[in-house]
């Protein structure tokens, strides 16, 4: 179903229509136990059972294959799990972007039935390190380096698809995904939904268009989006805390399985290693309290959709 008739329906507040086939869901998984130190593969083999016990999804997403051997701990762990993994190359220096590639080259005909796909780059453009054509040809080398019928793609921010900023590697990508926030954008629980759907229509319609069609775009999921659990954690209108996430997680990113449509959910697990960070809005922002469970693998609401 085209997104178009999910949008209209979400700004309408129009009751949700549910296509033939639920979208799938996954999520976005750390490197890091809460101690800071790197997942083992017995670690791995723990997060994808609660995972999946919690949840029923079986696809994580990671950001850097080589970050703490995540490739060759993560992906045995998966295929005795039953999970497939979406492997990712951190392109914005040279040297991760080597070290990742060859992380994914070094098992990717050991793991194709494991591995999902391959992001070159995690919000790259919207960071404004690469064009649309640079990325596009970091894309392209990556293509030629892996088996062949192996996804590859990105993953970058709603904005820099809606406004054409990434419409260079619209016929190169395979795969694309979008995040979007509404936390980030400081929408209140209330308007949450609205805002994380729009931001979903306005993307996912711009790429329909440059492709030529929504039967020519690449494979879309939703990348990224989320809500902290930790009170106190606020942007704007937005308001941290159990509750909220709970209810975006039910009303917003459920809506958009039920309609047809891929995502992930950033992330698993809270991240209590985490640094303390400035958000744009000049105070503190707290990154560990983002799972959907807690760093010991208890989900923190109902996950299943």
């Amino acid at each position: 179903m085209r997104f178009s008739t999910v949008a209209v329906a979400a700004m309408a507040a129009a009751p949700a229509i549910v296509s033939a086939a639920k979208g799938s869901m996954g999520f976005a998984l750390g490197t890091k136990l809460s101690s800071g130190q790197c997942k083992t593969q017995k670690d791995y083999e723990q997060d994808f059972d609660s995972i999946k016990s919690g949840s029923g999804a079986t696809i994580v997403r990671g950001y850097a294959a080589s970050d703490c051997d995540m490739a060759k701990n993560a992906l045995p762990a998966a295929k005795s799990k039953g999970f497939k993994v979406v492997l990712g190359i951190w392109p914005d220096v040279q040297e991760s972007f080597d070290k990742d590639l060859k992380a994914i080259t070094d098992v990717a005909k050991q793991y194709t039935d494991t591995i999902y796909a391959v992001t070159v780059g995690s919000e790259t453009l919207y960071r404004g390190n690469f064009t649309g054509e640079e990325l596009k040809g970091k894309i392209q080398t990556v293509k030629s380096k892996l088996p062949t019928g192996m996804k590859v793609g990105t993953a970058d921010s709603w904005n820099k698809f809606a406004d054409g900023t990434g419409d260079a590697i619209i016929g190169t990508a395979d795969i694309i995904m979008i995040n979007a926030f509404a936390f980030w954008q400081g929408a209140s629980r209330d308007n949450a939904t609205h805002v994380y759907l729009d931001d979903m229509y306005q993307a996912v319609t711009h790429i329909e268009k440059i492709a030529g069609g929504p039967d020519k775009k690449p494979e879309i999921w939703n990348g990224e989006t989320g809500w902290p659990t930790a009170v106190g954690t606020d942007y704007g209108a937005a308001e941290g805390g159990l509750s909220n996430a709970e209810h975006f997680y039910q009303h917003g990113f459920c809506s958009l399985l039920d309609w047809g449509y891929n995502g992930f959910y950033f992330e698993a697990f809270d991240e209590p290693w985490k640094p303390a960070s400035i958000g744009d809005n000049g105070k503190a922002a707290d990154e560990t309290t983002w799972g959907a469970m807690t760093a010991d693998r208890k989900p923190k609401f109902s996950l299943k959709c």
